[in-house]
Parts: C-alpha cells; structure tokens; sequence
C-alpha cells in the first residue's frame, strides 16, 4: 500500500497539522503545496491549519539574536493553532530556529522540528563536509550550531554576501532572477569543487523552488523538502 511510505494507513487517525505560515509567503505556499500533493499521492485529505506571522517582525528579532523575545512571538501563533484543534505543528524557515530551545520550552503543541530532520539526514548520508546556503543568520551560526558531526566549511566573506543577498532578494520578490540563480549555482559549483564538499546545504526554504530536484546538478541536501518528509511521516 502506498501509505506505508509515510507510516500512514487510516485517514480517520490522521492529526490535525499546524503550519505557521507568513515567513516568506512564497515558502508557506510551498509547503502547502508540497503536503497537499504528498496527502493526494496516497488519497488522503490533508487536515491543515495555518496561522500567519509577521515576517519583518521575526527576521529582524531572529537578526538581533533575540531568541527569548522571538520564542514568546512565534508561541502566541502556536497557541492560535492549538485553540483552532492542531494536535501538531512546524515552522517552516530556517532563520526562527535561532530560538528553538527556549521555544520548545514554552510550546503548546509537538513541533516537528526543522532542523531535527535536516541532521538526520545529513547523519544518514554520512556527510562530512558542506556548505550552507540561505539567510545570513543561518550561514554565520552555520546551522544554529547543530551540525556536530560534520565539518561546516565557512564562506569567504564576498560569497557570505552575495547569497545572503541573492536570497533576501528571492524572499522578497517569490522568485529567482536568472542572474540570482545563475550566481548561486556557480558558486556552488565553484565551492564543491575548491573545498572538496560532499553537499551545499539549502537552508532557506524559498531556495527549494528555485533549485528543484530536476534542475540542480550539484550535490545538494534540500531543508524545506527533507522537512516536508518528516512532516508527512509524523501525521
């Protein structure tokens, strides 16, 4: 059966799912699209909740390094989908995670957490050396800290720059340019090859759309769509 895929067998025992959309609005409709076609693949009826943030106000707290600040922010949305009958929910970005500890202390539903299912991933893959690409936050902390097992290697500071650049751009306008893309995926390239890397990490989920499975032809690890699987395996 092709439930078995997603450890899902009976529409009735399916959870109620909380999306806290709004960051990036071009990301939340990804995510929405990807899990609705992921629940029709199997013939299920997706059961989704979605709340809208205020992106300018997470990214600049998330900016500052305001974790504690941004945590009670993002679990006032959280407890919106928990009074609307969530059971579970995600945030889908990546630059949010900068408070992921003090969040998990305070929310009032299981999050089916990013960056969990990104290092178990990249702990299947034996990877060992990558890259990151996405918000500058991101990059700098090189994944909040959470890579442990693999060697982060640092971009120099003209290519920090530029994709962090090219990605507020892609945020802000829901799209590649063909110079943006072009720029990226040579610099890809170019990294893989000058520091002998196993994957660039995607972790800006409005890279996903701009680097789709059938277009990428470098290594790569996709956050948002490896997420996504983990999500659809939990409901």
């Amino acid at each position: 059966m092709p439930s078995r895929m997603w450890g899902m067998t009976d529409q009735s025992k399916a959870s109620t799912f909380g999306l806290v959309a709004g960051l990036g609005v071009g990301a939340g409709i990804f995510y929405y699209r990807s899990l609705v076609n992921a629940h029709r693949a199997l013939g299920l009826t997706p059961s989704i909740l979605m709340v809208h943030a205020d992106v300018r106000r997470v990214m600049a707290l998330a900016a500052a390094r305001e974790s504690q600040e941004l945590a009670v922010y993002l679990n006032s949305l959280l407890l919106q989908l928990a009074r609307g009958d969530a059971q579970i929910a995600a945030i889908p970005a990546f630059s949010p995670q900068i408070c992921a500890q003090e969040l998990a202390a305070i929310t009032p539903l299981p999050l089916i957490d990013l960056l969990d299912a990104i290092v178990a991933e990249i702990d299947r893959r034996n990877v060992r050396r990558l890259a990151i690409f996405g918000a500058r936050v991101t990059m700098e902390t090189k994944l909040f800290g959470r890579l442990e097992h693999s060697e982060v290697v640092p971009l120099l500071p003209g290519e920090m720059d530029a994709v962090s650049n090219a990605y507020q751009r892609i945020v802000e306008e829901e799209r590649a340019s063909p110079e943006d893309r072009e720029a990226l995926d040579q610099l890809a390239h170019t990294l893989i090859e000058r520091e002998r890397l196993d994957v660039i990490l995607l972790a800006g989920t409005d890279l996903s759309f701009v680097f789709t499975p059938e277009t990428t032809d470098f290594p790569c690890i996709d956050g948002a769509r490896t997420h996504i699987d983990a999500i659809m395996r939990r409901l």
